[in-house]
């Protein structure tokens, strides 16, 4: 792979857990190492409806990007993509219209191993893959250009991804500067774990996550989640759990709170 591909990133280390690997290993793939597996298995241990919040947040992402093609989206930055799995974000883009086109960027190595399945787009549209922190936004912008045209509406998805950037780092700031380098009528498409739904499950498995994972995680409160979508028009239902959002004939209830909320947003100006 390009230097362009990977920003010349250190290689992994399989040692320790790694989020789109513990992700890959709730959704059932196989693509994983046993500190990722050790990881998840416990962090779900602490707390069961984390298994069926990812499931859930799989199917909150397609139901998104679906919403946003029939808007007229035809661009998306996907940013913490992980792994490859079934109905990735410019498949289902690619349904509605195969001229759409889609960027993504992760910055798991495991990830860029896969990237050639993420390439894989209909012809009439593209995609493109980087190896990328969602810190470097810059770089992330610069590299998008090679594919998207961000004079154009973009389809922003940072789903289940800004957990791993803590306070200290301002994620605010970071969707912010991603928001402002993007047109009127782009959209925020997010999803966030939850603190304030099953707190001390959800604390317990945060922990035990944590002790063995190189990136740490933190759950934020529906007030901080919705904060990320400051400067733009949240449309209905707001920033609610994940079954919540605008659910179709497959929307599967898991019969309890999900310990995630989620959202979309418009910006209009």
């Amino acid at each position: 792979m390009s230097d362009r591909l990977t920003g010349g990133m250190a290689p992994f280390n399989s040692s320790v857990a790694h989020p789109a690997r513990v992700y890959n290993f709730w959704l059932g793939g196989k693509d994983n190492y046993p500190a990722d597996e050790e990881a998840a298995r416990l962090a779900a241990a602490a707390n069961p409806q984390i298994i069926p919040a990812v499931r859930a947040n799989r199917a909150f992402l397609g139901r998104a990007v679906r919403e946003l093609s029939r808007a007229g989206i035809r661009q998306f930055l996907d940013i913490g993509t992980g792994i490859p799995a079934a109905d990735n974000t410019h498949e289902v883009a690619q349904r509605a219209d195969p001229g759409s086109r889609a960027v993504y960027v992760d910055n798991d190595p495991v990830v860029l191993a896969h990237a050639q399945a993420l390439l894989v787009s209909a012809p009439e549209g593209a995609t493109d893959y980087l190896q990328a922190d969602l810190r470097d936004v810059d770089r992330i912008l610069a590299e998008a250009r090679n594919t998207l045209d961000l004079s154009r509406p973009v389809g922003l998805m940072l789903v289940a991804i800004l957990q791993y950037i803590p306070d200290a780092d301002d994620p605010w700031g970071i969707a912010r500067q991603l928001l402002d380098a993007l047109p009127a009528g782009s959209y925020l498409v997010l999803s966030h774990p939850a603190s304030d739904i099953g707190a001390d499950e959800v604390s317990e498995s945060m922990r035990v996550y944590n002790e063995r994972a190189a990136e740490q995680a933190a759950p934020r409160r529906h007030a901080e989640v919705s904060r990320f979508f400051e400067g733009t028009r949240i449309l209905d239902p707001g920033v609610v759990e994940l079954p919540q959002w605008r659910p179709d004939a497959d929307t599967v209830s898991e019969g309890g709170p999900l310990p995630m909320w989620c959202g979309v947003g418009h910006k209009e100006q």
